[in-house]
């Protein structure tokens, strides 16, 4: 298994991309953290993975708060001494013309999409710098990359998370850290299903392979960065996206 021995952090595994990702690396030997303000989705997840025969353990993390960052992180190390790999998977959004976003809106956007995995990454980094050694994926979105009409702040906050994984590559590669990130097209989330049909229906059209992703898809290339195949890999920006987004 590709992952056996190895701890890692998932952000957002309440549901999702999170929880596809956090199950995958369960099933493929990784003991697995999984933070998230869904309680109850949370302990699903990690129910499912018992049911299975894999580690996941659920603990609350709530991203806008930064005791509740520090407590997360404390939880995990009161358990092991470092962890391998780190998936800021979490994020949210609400889709609606920039001109009548409320202000306190953008906050809980950068709060939650940017600053958040900012400052979990900050929490997991010394004893991953002490060990010379893990990996960090950072879920950003294409809207990031490209822009996305009525997710403008959403964007900026998901283009801020590239730019700190580019930057934070840079300082960590002398510690043998790599740092990447996925930036996943259209996905058949909870937040995707609440969009109107006609909205989802003309997404299917524009994706060359016609079909919008499935969150195991994400997960699968989240693996790809955590796994050994990527060890010379950092830096990096890749789009999950059925070819919607092909641009450099």
């Amino acid at each position: 298994m590709e992952m056996q021995g190895r701890t890692v952090i998932v952000t957002g595994g309440a549901s999702g991309i999170g929880r596809a990702t956090a199950l995958l690396l369960a099933r493929e030997g990784a003991r697995v953290f999984v933070g998230d303000i869904d309680e109850s989705g949370g302990k699903a997840t990690a129910e499912t993975a018992r049911i299975g025969g894999h580690a996941v353990e659920f603990l609350p993390l709530d991203l806008q708060e930064q005791g509740s960052i520090a407590y997360f992180a404390g939880a995990v190390f009161d358990q092991v001494d470092r962890v391998d790999g780190l998936v800021n998977a979490a994020g949210w959004d609400r889709i609606q013309p920039f001109m009548e976003n409320p202000s306190e809106m953008w906050e809980e956007l950068i709060a939650i999409n940017l600053l958040g995995a900012v400052r979990l990454t900050r929490a997991v980094l010394p004893p991953m710098i002490e060990a010379q050694a893990g990996k960090i994926v950072n879920i950003s979105s294409d809207a990031g990359r490209v822009g996305s009409m009525g997710e403008t702040v959403y964007a900026a906050a998901k283009g801020g998370l590239i730019a700190f994984t580019k930057s934070l590559a840079r300082e960590m590669a002398r510690h043998r850290i790599n740092v990447n990130c996925v930036c996943p097209g259209p996905t058949d989330t909870p937040l995707f299903q609440r969009q109107p049909d006609r909205m989802k229906e003309a997404l299917t059209r524009a994706i060359p392979f016609r079909r919008i992703a499935q969150p195991e898809d994400i997960a699968e290339a989240v693996m790809f960065f955590l796994g050994p195949r990527t060890d010379y890999i950092t830096g990096q920006v890749l789009s999950v996206s059925g070819g919607l987004t092909m641009v450099g």
